[in-house]
């Protein structure tokens, strides 16, 4: 064993987020029991559209605060189990770029979208999906999917999708780890390659990512709308139908466009030196 390996150094077990996320998740389900009984309830009779959306915000807040939850739970059973490293320090190039994703991923749903209303419910064409699967290529699929799932879920908060929010949150969230998982844990994106290579791993990426997309979102809409919203069967499956078409389109456009914005900011992040490093550097022997 060296003793100047920081594997076998550096990492100690951490406690704290463990704790933070189960208090989290035990609370946002108190909360969503809670509210579901109470305001939401009344909501489901409300005729009133404005009315209607005020009932519903508790409800939506406390699944969103209970779908936050569950990540950073895995995550700190993951750092009790394997520890983090102490050496690491907090990347404000990372932190910056991912607060700048999650504010275009915010603005791409809020504000370049169409609507499309069945019964009680909407689904919409967006450009929300581009920033998302753009923050993965850009910063890997933990922060770029974090950066998506804050962004596009805030988007919902403050919309009339509210009660879509607690579902964009964590389908967001699995887009943004896929994208990174195939660009930058399998195919190393990040490093120096030829430019066929690179735009090959992009559009792989990019594809994967919204082929989940186009799978589990109809599919857990369908769920989450019957089983934990209450809607009627009908109109769910109308909106399957629809939500299956509007992700079908949203995929090809942030397929397309975030392709064409990566290999565009690649070599201008480079030059700049505000590319970041994503994949784990190769140790020289």
């Amino acid at each position: 064993m060296k003793k100047n390996d920081p594997t076998t150094t550096t990492r100690k077990k951490s406690y704290g987020l463990l704790i933070t996320g189960a208090v989290m998740l035990i609370a946002g389900i108190i909360f969503a029991v809670y509210t579901y009984n109470t305001s939401y309830q009344t909501a489901l009779i409300t005729e009133d559209a404005a009315e209607k959306l005020r009932l519903q915000r508790p409800y939506s807040y406390s699944l969103t605060l209970v779908f936050l939850a569950i990540p950073l739970t895995i995550k700190g059973i993951f750092n009790g189990v394997r520890g983090v490293n102490r050496a690491d320090k907090s990347d404000v190039k990372r932190l910056a770029m991912a607060g700048l994703m999650a504010a275009l991923c915010y603005i791409g749903f809020a504000f370049f979208k169409i609507d499309l209303t069945v019964g009680p419910e909407k689904a919409s064409f967006h450009f929300g999906n581009v920033f998302c699967v753009l923050g993965a290529l850009l910063m890997g699929g933990y922060w770029g999917g974090l950066a998506g799932a804050v962004g596009m879920t805030i988007g919902d908060l403050t919309t009339s999708y509210v009660t879509s929010a607690p579902k964009t949150f964590l389908l967001k969230l699995c887009i943004g780890l896929i994208v990174g998982l195939v660009a930058h844990k399998i195919f190393k994106l990040d490093r120096e390659h030829s430019a066929k290579y690179v735009t090959g791993v992009t559009v792989l990426a990019c594809f994967c990512g919204m082929a989940f997309n186009v799978v589990a979102d109809p599919l857990v809409g369908y769920f989450y709308k019957t089983y934990l919203l209450g809607v009627p069967q009908d109109i769910t499956k109308a909106l399957v139908k629809i939500a299956a078409l509007t992700t079908t389109v949203n995929a090809v456009v942030a397929v397309i466009a975030a392709s064409v914005f990566y290999l565009a900011l690649r070599p201008a992040l480079k030059k700049t030196g505000l590319f970041l490093q994503v994949s784990p550097a190769v140790e020289a022997k």
